[in-house]
């Protein structure tokens, strides 16, 4: 008898029994159905290297052992699923409760101003009137290298520069720091 016959009875024979096992622990037609074919096509490699005398045991111990794998490989991913979405679940709680902590008079506070003249002056004046120019008079970088004889890569280059020294003082502040100075 040909391979292909022989293969495409033990096929026939087995199949649906294959299939409901798995089935009763997976629960997934496509998994069982994969897991299934699967089995069948290592009882056969097998049965092509060695007798067996046992078929049917052996195709249920490697059905056994490709269910169990699925399922183990199932809870990782569910687990997975619940970690992120307790961290998902920890981060909006967070955003939250930085959000209803947020008081609109603590951006004008003498803290915060304190914070932002203390950073400014560290920088030369031109830098400084950069800037100024550009996040508190809205003056465009065009305008700014124009009134002061700079290029505008000059002037995007200062900018970049203390809105990176903010970034670092303002870090507790960080929303508002985005809210003022960020366009």
């Amino acid at each position: 008898m040909p391979q292909v016959e022989q293969f495409n009875g033990i096929y026939v024979r087995y199949y649906q029994k294959a299939y409901r096992f798995s089935w009763m622990y997976v629960r997934n037609d496509q998994v069982a159905e994969d897991i299934a074919a699967e089995s069948l096509i290592k009882l056969w490699e097998t049965m092509k290297k060695e007798p067996v005398e046992k078929p049917l045991a052996l195709l249920l111990t490697i059905l056994k052992y490709k269910s169990l794998d699925y399922l183990k490989k199932q809870i990782r991913t569910d687990e997975a699923f619940e970690a992120m979405a307790k961290w998902q679940q920890r981060e909006l709680s967070i955003r939250i409760s930085t959000l209803e902590g947020c008081n609109p008079d603590d951006i004008f506070s003498k803290e915060i101003q304190t914070i932002i003249t203390r950073t400014l002056n560290e920088f030369p004046a031109q830098t400084r009137k950069v800037f100024m120019l550009s996040r508190f008079e809205q003056k465009s970088g065009k305008e700014i290298a124009e009134s002061l004889g700079i290029t505008v890569k000059g002037v995007d280059y200062h900018i970049a520069k203390v809105l990176k020294a903010l970034r670092i003082s303002l870090k507790d502040y960080l929303p508002l720091f985005y809210f003022l100075f960020l366009h």
